[in-house]
This record gives C-alpha cells, sequence and structure tokens, in this order.
C-alpha cells in the first residue's frame, strides 16, 4: 500500500502555499497556486526562502466558498495507540485558511453568506472524534482487509477507503484526481477509537474498540431520522471490537442504524415528538436498497429492534415488521425487543432473554479469526444490526452484551482465557471492558444527539451517588 506521509511544513506567500513532506528521505513538496488553485508536485529547493513556515499535522483537503478556496489543515494531533503496529492519530484542532488574501472583492450580502459557511464548517470540525493512520486503512474492518486482490493492496489509501467513512471525501476530490498527490492526504473517520493493553491470566493482550461513523445521511437527532431515497440510514455506525494476542487477531463488528423507511420526527415544544411515518413515498423501493447493500457488505442480517411497542413509537414497531415481512428476504431476519418494559426500574438481568434468542444465531454468524501464521481460521458470516429511536441508550446497552459473548470465545481460541473462566469474573478486565464501552456510547451520542449516553450505567463501574443520579435520568427516560 501507498503510505500517506505523517508530518509537514507549511511554508506560505503571497502567491502560494508550499506543503513540504517532512519524513525521512522525502523531497516532495504540493505547491498550491493561491489564484489559479493549482496544485503540483514539485521539490524542496522551490520553496521561497521568504515563506512564513508552521508545522501541521495533516491536510483534510479543500473547498471552495464563496470567497474562494479555502485550505483546511490539521493542527494538532493526538496519537490514541498502535494497531497491528500501526500508528492512530486523533485530530485535535484544525485551521481553515484562505487562498485570498482580502474579502474586499466581496458585497457586504457576500461576506455575510461567506462568514455562515465558515461558521458551519467550523462547527463541525469541532465536533470531537475524527481519527487518522497514514499507513494503515481505518476505513474497512480486519475481515474487509483480509479479503481483498492484490491490486487493491497497492491502492493508496484514499483510493481503497470505503467512501461511506470518509468525512473529508468532498474536500479530497482534487487530490483524488492527481494520483501523484495522494501521499499528501488521507482519509479522516469520524466516530470512537479506544486501544487497550490489558492482562488476564498473566497474558498481555490488546484490545480495540473501533466505531466507524457513515457520512452519508449525515445529522443530528429530530432533524435526521430515517432513510435516504439511496437507502442509506440516518446516525449509520460500524461497530468492530478487535482483540490481538501472541500473533493472532480477532474482530467482531456489529450495526446500528436509523429505522430504515421514511419516517420524520422534527422537534417542537414536546419532549419527545411524535414520530410521523410518511404517507407519499414508496418505503419499499428505499428499505430494499438499505437491505440489499448491508447484505452485499456484511452478510446475514439479524435486526435487533428496541423500541416500546406501545405509545408514539408502536407504529414504527408495526411499520418496521410488515416491510420486513413484505421483503420477503430470508438473509433478513428480525426481532423485536420491547427494552423499557423489559429491563423498566433497573432490571438488567432480563437482558438475558434477548441474548438468549439470539445465540444460536451468533453462534452460526461467529467472528473473524487468524492464526500467528495469518490463515483465516473462522470469518464473521452475518451482522445484527441494532436499533432504538436514536440508535443510542438502548442500542449501546445490547451491543456491548453481544460484543462481550464474542469475546469470551475469542479469548479462549486465542488461548488467554481457559476453558471454564468467564470475561464477567476477571476483576481488572471487567472495569476496563465497561468504561470502554460506555465511552462508546459517549461518543456516539455526543456525535449524534449532542449529550452523553444515559443508559450507561448498565456498562460503566460507577459510585453509588452516579448511580442513583442516572436512575433519576433513566426513568425520565423510559416513561416521558
Amino acid at each position: 500500500m501507498a503510505t500517506a506521509y505523517e508530518s509537514f511544513n507549511l511554508h506560505t506567500t503571497p502567491e502560494k502555499f508550499y506543503i513540504e513532506a517532512c519524513d525521512d528521505g522525502s523531497n516532495d513538496v504540493l505547491s498550491i497556486d493561491r489564484v489559479s488553485t493549482e496544485m503540483i508536485l514539485t521539490v524542496r529547493k522551490d520553496i521561497p526562502p521568504h515563506a512564513v513556515t508552521r508545522p501541521i499535522c495533516g491536510i483534510m483537503g479543500t473547498i471552495r466558498l464563496v470567497a474562494g478556496t479555502y485550505l483546511i489543515i490539521i493542527t494538532k494531533k493526538k496519537k490514541v495507540g498502535d494497531l497491528l503496529g500501526h500508528a492512530m492519530w486523533k485530530a485535535m484542532d484544525f485551521d481553515v485558511i484562505s487562498y485570498k488574501k482580502t474579502v474586499l472583492h466581496l458585497t457586504d450580502n457576500q461576506m455575510q453568506d461567506n462568514k455562515a459557511f465558515l461558521s458551519m464548517i467550523n462547527s463541525v470540525l469541532l465536533t470531537d472524534g475524527f481519527y487518522f493512520a497514514t499507513d494503515y486503512d481505518l476505513t474497512h474492518t480486519l475481515q474487509r482487509l483480509a479479503n481483498t486482490s492484490p491490486e487493491f493492496q497497492e491502492m493508496s489509501l484514499l483510493e481503497r477507503a470505503d467512501q461511506r467513512f470518509v468525512w473529508n471525501g468532498h474536500l479530497l476530490r482534487e487530490f483524488m484526481a492527481q494520483p501523484e498527490l495522494h501521499r499528501f492526504a488521507y482519509p479522516v473517520v469520524h466516530g470512537f477509537i479506544i486501544m487497550k493493553s490489558c492482562c488476564i491470566n498473566g497474558k498481555i493482550f490488546d484490545w480495540n474498540i473501533i466505531s466507524r461513523r457513515s457520512c452519508f445521511r449525515a445529522g443530528v437527532r429530530y432533524y435526521v431520522r430515517g432513510i435516504d431515497s439511496e437507502g442509506h440510514a440516518a446516525n449509520f455506525v460500524e461497530t468492530e471490537q478487535i482483540v490481538q494476542y501472541n500473533g493472532g487477531k480477532a474482530s467482531f463488528v456489529q450495526t446500528r442504524g436509523s429505522i430504515p423507511f421514511y419516517w420524520s420526527q422534527r422537534p417542537n415544544l414536546k419532549y419527545k415528538p411524535k414520530p410521523q411515518i410518511s404517507k407519499t413515498i414508496d418505503h419499499l423501493d428505499g428499505f430494499q436498497r438499505h437491505f440489499d447493500s448491508q447484505i452485499i457488505i456484511y452478510g446475514k442480517q439479524v435486526i435487533l429492534n428496541l423500541i416500546d411497542q406501545k405509545g408514539s413509537e408502536k407504529q414504527l414497531e408495526q411499520a418496521f415488521d410488515k416491510m420486513v415481512s413484505s421483503l420477503g428476504n430470508g438473509m433478513v431476519k428480525y426481532i423485536a425487543f420491547d427494552f423499557h418494559k423489559e429491563c423498566s426500574r433497573m432490571r438488567w438481568h432480563r437482558l438475558q432473554i434477548l441474548v438468549d434468542m439470539v445465540t444460536e444465531m451468533q453462534d452460526e454468524y461467529g467472528y473473524f479469526l487468524v492464526d500467528v501464521d495469518g490463515n483465516v481460521l473462522v470469518q464473521q458470516e452475518g451482522m445484527f444490526r441494532s436499533n432504538c429511536m436514536d440508535c443510542l441508550d438502548r442500542t449501546n446497552v445490547i451491543q456491548s452484551l453481544l460484543a462481550r459473548r464474542s469475546l469470551q470465545s475469542q479469548l479462549e481460541r486465542l488461548g488467554v482465557l481457559h476453558m471454564g473462566q468467564r470475561i464477567e469474573d476477571q476483576a481488572d478486565f471487567e472495569k476496563i471492558y465497561k468504561n470502554a464501552w460506555a465511552d462508546n456510547a459517549n461518543a456516539c451520542a455526543k456525535q449524534y444527539a449532542g449529550t452523553g449516553a444515559l443508559k450507561t450505567d448498565f456498562t460503566r463501574m460507577k459510585t453509588e451517588q452516579e448511580r442513583a443520579q442516572e436512575r433519576v435520568e433513566d426513568d425520565d427516560d423510559d416513561y416521558l
């Protein structure tokens, strides 16, 4: 794979930007004309000595606004950890730099429009959770990467990325059109990554969670629900749990996404607006597009619909059930589980009812497993697609349970756990596990809803005072 450059210097003159690759042995410089916007590859000796220089961490891309073209750069980054020996980075700060040296050529209205667009861009960039890697394809799961062709493996990061998870895809169009510039930019994903070094039975292993948010049908809670005409679901997130030990590695992938037909829940003065199902659109066409794509990518689908089966949510549950029946696809199975009814008043033990319902299917679908020699021993052949109304609180709880059950088997196969040992009994690791899944829940919630997750009492190790406060919040969530 053609890796991207890792560090840069930005040299600025009134006429051009010079982006110098600072990796050892590199002499490449990207020259950007601030008037014509032309981008060419040049060398270090072409950088004018009078240029103003600053170090930068990466390039998000370029965008054209009312005032002209802007260059968006990453100015700060933090290392999250290493995945299979590759550094994973979190983008911490950005800068949006105008090609134009002034906005005096704009009218007052144009200035206001340009200012508004810049504000929107900065608002998105301030959303926590942008990640990248310079020598690893972060947009794909381990299983997808293992099933690629030699031609795919020779592609640059920009060419081979899964476009569902490339949040700077629009910004990279000029780079994509010029292969010689591919090493100067990389796909940036949005979501959550946590990497932990853990120990059970004196055996040290790496355990990671990677959540990738789809950039298709992006938006925030209430304003963006359901699907679009292409079958892309709102708040679609692919979550991969990865474990590595002694050269072997395993992963388990789950998805979440808004109920995949045409419905809305626009905010009003009510705490919980009533959802509305569209009466004028052919739901089944978009519904089929959604699941056709999911089956192509992931295989068999098990829908875990966790919404209420009474009140305002009832109509959505009934419509979902009816559409799965109308689809008539044996690759798609539907399970409705009224989370709030079954687990009201913190009766978390009743979640075992759902786990027992899907145990046979989870064992059948399996997970991805590779031995120390790189031989693929097992492949994941199906997907659990969970949803609640927001695909946040209830969904997070269920995903953490299924992931733990998969991890139990993986750690046994990798030789970390002895037969008969349970993850739940490994106190130190259990604390890491619960807190990491709660952090994942909070990240997903803040990105879609703007607030942290409510039901982290189940996943996170908490004090009694924190639990008492969350009971109040959870009861409100259940009964309002």
